[in-house]
């Protein structure tokens, strides 16, 4: 079930949403766990950020961006550094939104495994619902890799226990992956909704489709079955509405002759890439 602090459930009826978003409604009020939000905004900006991630992971599909294991990675290096153990780190003087835009725009100099893929996924969503301004700001000093490599999403990983629901990041395991080839001992994936998984390499199918791919790389002889795991990554919603909901109020000018990025949070001063000093 659905509980919003202060706000009758039936209160959601007077959301704009899209039918992928009300059918994640329906899902939750069905559940028998209880799903808590302190404000019917924050269930809103849940569903526009799970939304996001699906647009996010049907156009990295779309991009032309390939699969290749941290040895073989690259990258567009007008906006990123490819580093020593395969990962990309955002170039000085490069806004945080116009590096992550061109993995989308220019896919085809881009080659990644699934679990960077999936950061560049939830960025992009990120973007898309915070808007580039105030995102230059929070998400500054970019480093794509890995999970082991982000923070600033705070992301949250859950027991499904059955229930996943569009938006979410599910990972399928391959216990008895060839060691010969590492890169499939499983598959981090977008559940797009209606049955479907975006993985970066596999591209969109549905479950059984990813469990089959997976077993095609298992070691020979091998009767040990891939399966979807029972838990889910997703960033903290709440956290990410705050960025732009916070009592410390943001405030941004733009400098379009240098095209710098120049924002007061709290007592702090930052541009587009770094704390300048503290402010009163």
């Amino acid at each position: 079930m659905i509980v919003i602090t202060g706000v009758d459930v039936e209160q959601i009826n007077t959301l704009q949403l899209t039918d992928v978003e009300r059918d994640i409604v329906n899902q939750k009020k069905k559940s028998e766990r209880v799903y808590r939000y302190v404000s019917l905004e924050a269930l809103d900006f849940e569903l526009k950020m799970r939304t996001a991630t699906i647009d996010a992971g049907k156009a990295l599909y779309a991009s032309d961006a390939k699969f290749a294991v941290f040895k073989n990675s690259r990258c567009n290096d007008q906006f990123w550094t490819r580093t020593d153990n395969g990962g990309f780190r955002l170039n000085s003087g490069i806004r945080p939104s116009v590096g992550i835009n061109d993995i989308f725009k220019n896919g085809q100099l881009y080659g990644f495994e699934c679990a960077t893929a999936m950061i560049i996924t939830l960025y992009k969503a990120t973007l898309t619902v915070l808007k580039k301004d105030i995102f230059d700001v929070y998400f500054q000093d970019l480093y794509l890799r890995d999970w082991n490599y982000d923070s600033d999403l705070q992301l949250k990983m859950v027991e499904h226990n059955n229930e996943v629901f569009p938006g979410d990041i599910v990972y399928f395991k391959n216990p008895d992956h060839n060691p010969a080839t590492p890169e499939w001992q499983g598959e981090n994936a977008v559940y797009l909704g209606d049955g479907l998984y975006y993985g970066h390499g596999m591209g969109i199918k549905p479950a059984e489709g990813s469990i089959a791919s997976l077993n095609k790389r298992r070691i020979p002889g091998s009767t040990t079955s891939a399966y979807l795991t029972d838990e889910v990554v997703h960033p903290d919603f709440e956290y990410l509405r705050k960025l732009s909901t916070s009592r410390n109020r943001l405030i941004v000018e733009k400098n379009d002759t240098e095209g710098v990025i120049v924002a007061r949070i709290g007592t702090h001063m930052y541009t587009s890439n770094h704390k300048v000093s503290g402010i009163s």
